[in-house]
């Protein structure tokens, strides 16, 4: 990402600080306006919507002189950035930001290291306000301290920790079932960089995430083919190893083994035939007719290539994607008209039409009889009205 034309405050010179960050550590770094917009040095950064990269950029240094701390956060394009508030006495001139390949998840502690030091060298070379930051950093410290009072051991924090991995489990799954190790590590390396940095020195947390990491992937595992007793063997055995780990480096590492063993377990015991992962296919299907859900994106729920899937379709039902997906929506539909008093126009965005009149065509050819016309006949106690 390059520089704008942007200027630094008169009274700030960063190019020392950043010039010695990057020698040290090998990261980029530049000087962001309040507004999140670069005005001296660059990021490793590939995001191609600039207001994005801002906010983003924005919302680093904003919650770095909240927290007083320096504050990391995962870009659009999978680049880990963190940032520290630039500050003359109380007014914040922007902001320090610098740059990593979120790909690795076995460099976390590095990068906290890292981020730390972005904020030592500030302080020593008076770009920020040390004393504001220690200020914050005890305030947010003492409301950490009143939540865990307040609530149990987890509570608040795993669920908020937990979201993060719950959006990537889909693309996780879908890897595993297609035994592809190379998109699954990234995955999970990503997941990583996000909870361990969430859940910053609570090791207990970390534990208890990976755990239902392990379980989640296991179950993929297991329903693309996986031999269970292989799985449980191997998994029993690492559940005692997990109680013996006492840093976060060497649950990276653990993690890693297990799911190793995993996709082996689906390369050598892949014994589910074809017509279970169609099956798999089949009920994303019918559970996701409301959404615009495509033949590939089904396919890879499975497990399956798209053609496979298509020639499974084919073979098994003597039908194509479009129309068996087609048939599942009217069947819905017909269901809701013979025992719902919603408006026709309702049940057809919830059986995933676009719109009424396009939901009566396609219905009246495949039932021989409009929306209307049948409700009248399968409902006649209800009184509906037609839209």
């Amino acid at each position: 990402m390059q520089a704008s034309v942007l200027r630094p405050h008169p009274g700030i010179n960063t190019l020392a600080v950043r010039r010695e960050y990057e020698r040290r550590f090998g990261f980029r770094t530049a000087f962001t306006d309040t507004e999140g917009r670069i005005g001296a040095g660059a990021i490793d950064c590939d995001c191609r919507a600039a207001h994005e990269r801002q906010a983003l950029c924005r919302r680093i240094v904003a919650e770095s002189l909240r927290w007083g701390e320096p504050f990391m956060d995962l870009c659009a394009c999978e680049h880990m950035l963190w940032g520290i508030p630039v500050m003359v006495n109380q007014q914040v001139l922007g902001g320090l930001v610098a740059s990593a390949s979120a790909g690795d998840g076995k460099r976390m502690t590095h990068l906290r290291k890292a981020a730390d030091a972005l904020l030592t060298l500030a302080v020593e070379n008076n770009l920020t306000n040390a004393a504001l930051l220690t200020a914050n950093r005890a305030k947010a410290d003492r409301e950490r301290q009143k939540a865990e009072a307040i609530h149990d051991s987890k509570t608040v924090d795993y669920d908020y920790i937990r979201s993060v991995y719950l959006q990537e489990e889909p693309a996780l799954i879908a890897a595993i079932r297609e035994g592809e190790r190379g998109a699954a590590r990234a995955i999970i390396n990503r997941v990583l960089v996000g909870i361990y940095f969430l859940g910053r020195r609570r090791l207990d947390l970390l534990k208890s995430l990976v755990l239902e990491l392990v379980v989640m992937m296991s179950r993929a595992a297991v329903e693309t083919g996986a031999d269970p007793a292989e799985i449980l063997g191997s998994h029993y055995r690492s559940l005692v190893e997990l109680d013996t780990i006492l840093d976060d480096e060497t649950l990276t590492r653990w993690l890693a083994g297990i799911l190793e063993r995993i996709m082996d377990a689906i390369r050598d015991k892949r014994r589910y035939p074809s017509t279970i992962l169609l099956g798999h296919a089949l009920r994303h299907m019918r559970e996701h007719l409301a959404g615009d859900i495509n033949r590939d994106q089904v396919a890879k729920v499975a497990g399956l290539s798209p053609s496979v899937f298509s020639h499974l379709m084919r073979e098994q039902l003597n039908t194509s994607f479009t129309e068996l997906l087609t048939q599942y929506r009217v069947d819905r539909a017909a269901e809701l008209l013979a025992r719902a008093t919603d408006p026709i126009s309702e049940v057809a965005l919830t059986c995933g039409f676009p719109d009424q009149s396009y939901f009566t065509k396609v219905f009246k050819k495949r039932m021989g009889k409009t929306p209307f016309v049948y409700r009248h006949e399968h409902a006649p106690a209800l009184t509906v009205p037609a839209k």
